[in-house]
């Protein structure tokens, strides 16, 4: 299984920054190049600065007090657009006669310039150049009519004007950039004068036209005011304002008044309904009149009821001393049958009264009641003539506020228009530069060559992250899982071939690395290590057949009996390597067209070889048999080893098919060329095929490139030493 990435080490960087040196080097050339030529040839530039105060204030009164005002971020960013428009620099230009001037202040700056400059000024005019090509004549010459001399003066000074605050106070820095330093100081100072002209003009312009304005509209006033005065005097004149102002003010208080007495009325005589109907009801009932409080509390009847009470009292005396008919019986009787007529007279008379006084509450209570309606008729009258009144009398009021208010601010305008407060003071005019201020040439250089560095330093990373293919045995090992059993050098020798590297230079780099393959072939199982080894690759020209040639050359150096088959039945190359027969071989043998007597003897004495044979039209098949698997057991046991060289595992299935009847398998891969996908593709595969992965080979290391100088050793100490182009 892969290994998943190692945290970044120090290392990594310093070696990934050393592999790819040239890059970081080139691009930091590059931009320090650039950015120094652009810097030396660029036309230097003299700027001009004036220092003025703005100040908002609040608009004077007629005392000529004025009321400093906070800090508004939008008055003063609207004052800084005012000092670069084109208002304020068609000022400056009128102001310094700079179309009649501009050979003396601009025209030779530009004569002066150096070729550098000149096409440097060239380039920057270049996309409106090209703009105007496609456009129209009729367009061109419109513009050309348009744009006079001072209106392009107009245009280059605008452009050039720069306005920056300083932090904190209430001072602003108009500064122009020229060729010229003279003209550059002029064009400032003329530039904050003639700011503080505009500012003061507008000002006046406006207060003129504010002035205009107010005169117009008080006579509007004026006419309103009178036409409204005059409404209200008529309307006064035929309701009789003045009585009714006198009336509103008592009408609500007898109304109060009214309705007071009113309600104590409807109270009165509904006490004096209720009892004169129960008094009705009693009808001839005199006993039970006197249970009535307003009948029994008369002083009258009380008195005669008293006297009715001691007659009663002499009759039950007498009763005990005399007969009925006795003289003083009957006379006490008499008595006091007289005494119950006046009672009963009397009792007559208190109801009569109080029916009397019930018809009274009645005509009292319909009397205030007409009143009342009366007088809320005529307060509703006198409510609408007011209300009326009080419409007219407001607008008389709106006109006279409105027009007092106008002529008040008019004859103020008029008062302070020539004494309107400049907010705005020139505290340090500029003088001429004695140093151009730009370009920046330390700042451009430092800053190029910090881009530089870092750019090269990013691109170097970038295009690291970019290359995808095999070139570490470090990152190939952690990246994939797959252990490096060896790298092999790139071939720099023209006049040879690495294809007999071992043979014919057992001294050399190349064969050292292909009998460290070997050892670490016999090491990777000391107690039985693999016999049977197949070769093969993700793809086409890795540099399998050139190490399945060299691996096995190395093998027969240690007295083992070696087996070399060319197992690649598609594209044969070992017989022409090696310089043999290929008349029959291996595929003679898988096709039956031969018997085992197809094994040649190789340049060395315990080197055999078996050849591809000629060029079957279905190898896949061939190698599927069971003749291969005969063919391999009984090699087994007259060879110490067999060296298989494949096809490529990814293009075809012919590798597939071998990898089942070897002992292990060795992926070639070539640096720079074979990637981590095709890689883990062919990991994959063998597998799933059950294959034993003995590990990878990496062709074409470039150990100088790839940061492991200690490969140097083997230039330095072996018998090639003229480097030259590879052949892989």
């Amino acid at each position: 299984m892969p290994i998943k990435n190692e945290e970044l080490h120090l290392r990594d960087v310093i070696r990934v920054v050393k592999k790819r040196r040239h890059v970081l080097l080139g691009f930091f050339l590059t931009v320090v190049t650039l950015v120094s030529m652009v810097t030396f040839i660029t036309t230097p530039l003299y700027e001009g600065s004036t220092k003025v105060m703005i100040e908002k204030v609040e608009s004077a009164d007629l005392t000529g007090n004025y009321r400093r005002a906070s800090y508004d971020p939008v008055f003063y960013e609207t004052q800084f657009q005012l000092i670069k428009s084109r208002a304020v620099a068609r000022r400056v230009v009128k102001s310094l006669s700079l179309g009649d001037n501009y050979d003396a202040f601009i025209g030779k700056v530009f004569k002066e310039g150096s070729p550098f400059r000149f096409v440097l000024t060239g380039l920057k005019t270049l996309p409106g150049q090209l703009r105007d090509m496609f456009r129209s004549d009729d367009a061109r010459a419109e513009d050309e009519v348009s744009l006079s001399k001072d209106e392009m003066l107009v245009k280059i000074v605008n452009e050039r004007i720069q306005v920056r605050p300083v932090e904190g106070t209430r001072i602003v820095n108009i500064s122009y950039l020229s060729p010229n330093p003279e003209l550059a100081a002029l064009i400032a100072n003329t530039t904050a004068k003639a700011y503080i002209e505009e500012t003061l003009e507008m000002k006046l312009a406006s207060t003129r036209r504010s002035l205009q304005w107010m005169t117009k509209k008080a006579e509007t006033e004026a006419q309103k005011l009178r036409q409204s005065e005059m409404e209200l005097q008529r309307y006064m004149k035929e309701h009789n304002i003045v009585a009714i102002e006198d009336r509103m003010t008592v009408t609500p208080e007898k109304l109060s008044e009214i309705n007071i007495l009113l309600v104590r009325a409807e109270t009165r005589r509904k006490e004096l309904a209720a009892l004169y109907s129960k008094v009705r009801k009693l009808g001839r009932n005199y006993w039970a009149a006197t249970t009535i409080s307003a009948i029994s509390a008369d002083p009258a009847l009380q008195a005669i009821r008293a006297q009715i009470v001691g007659t009663e009292k002499s009759i039950m005396e007498l009763s005990n001393k005399y007969g009925p008919k006795h003289p003083l019986m009957v006379k006490v009787k008499g008595d006091l049958q007289i005494l119950k007529r006046k009672r009963n007279q009397e009792i007559d008379r208190l109801v009569e009264s109080i029916k009397n006084e019930y018809e009274l509450a009645q005509s009292n209570e319909g009397s205030l009641r007409s009143q009342l309606n009366a007088t809320k008729t005529e307060a509703l009258l006198l409510s609408e003539k007011f209300i009326q009144y009080g419409a007219l009398k407001r607008v008389v009021d709106t006109n006279r506020q409105l027009y007092d208010a106008l002529m008040l601010k008019l004859k103020e305008k008029s008062i302070t228009e020539e004494t309107q407060p400049v907010n705005l003071w020139i505290v340090e005019e500029a003088t001429i530069p004695a140093k151009p201020a730009r370009p920046w040439v330390a700042m451009n250089l430092l800053l190029a060559a910090s881009v530089g560095g870092l750019g090269g330093l990013g691109l170097t990373f970038f295009l690291e992250y970019l290359d995808n293919t095999v070139k570490d045995p470090e990152d190939v090992e952690a990246k994939s899982g797959i252990p490096v059993l060896t790298t092999v050098s790139r071939w720099r020798d023209t006049a040879k071939s690495l294809d007999h590297a071992v043979w014919n230079d057992p001294q050399s780099a190349f064969a050292e690395s292909y009998r460290a393959l070997r050892t670490a072939i016999q090491l990777s199982f000391p107690d039985s290590p693999p016999k049977r080894i197949l070769l093969t690759s993700s793809s086409m020209g890795e540099g399998k057949t050139t190490t399945s040639v060299n691996l096995a050359f190395a093998l027969a150096h240690s007295d083992n009996r070696v087996l070399l088959i060319e197992g690649d039945l598609r594209k044969p190359r070992l017989h022409k390597m090696l310089k043999i027969s290929n008349v029959k071989g291996l595929s003679s043998y898988l096709a039956g067209a031969a018997d085992s007597n197809i094994i040649q003897k190789g340049p060395l004495p315990k080197l055999a070889i078996i050849p591809a044979g000629p060029i079957p039209p279905n190898p896949a098949e061939l190698l599927a048999s069971n003749r291969m698997k005969v063919l391999l057991d009984s090699m087994s046991n007259e060879f110490d080893f067999i060296v298989c060289d494949s096809p490529p595992l990814l293009p075809v299935a012919d590798t597939r098919i071998l990898c089942r009847l070897f002992d292990g398998v060795i992926v070639i891969t070539k640096s720079g060329v074979t990637t981590y996908e095709m890689l883990e593709r062919s990991r994959r595969l063998l597998d799933d095929m059950g294959a034993r992965l003995l590990g990878l080979v990496i062709n074409g290391f470039d150990a100088k490139k790839n940061g492991y100088y200690h490969q140097d050793y083997y230039y330095a100490e072996g018998r090639d030493k003229s480097p030259a182009t590879t052949k892989f």
